[in-house]
């Protein structure tokens, strides 16, 4: 009887000692995802913030060739007038 009592005790200690260390461990991986989550958010919001000044520059340029073809064709107009 005080075999089946001691391996059941030596049993517990032994669960509850894996249960610490599990739980230990689920601790840090889940605070190593948790970082990983927030440097890939940082990296999208930068790749965003890129895309949207992309889109403005483009807008931009749009705009610019736009006054170069008005500009040109107000250039055009003068050199026929004075021919």
């Amino acid at each position: 009887m005080e075999t089946i009592i001691s391996s059941c005790i030596t049993g517990i200690i032994a669960i509850i000692t894996c249960l610490i260390t599990q739980a230990s461990a689920n601790k840090k991986t889940l605070a190593l995802v948790e970082y990983k989550l927030d440097e890939l958010q940082k990296k999208v919001d930068k790749h965003n913030n890129v895309i949207e000044r992309t889109y403005k520059l483009e807008e931009l340029t749009a705009l610019q060739e736009e006054k170069i073809k008005v500009a040109n064709h107000r250039i055009d107009d003068l050199e026929r007038k004075e021919a």
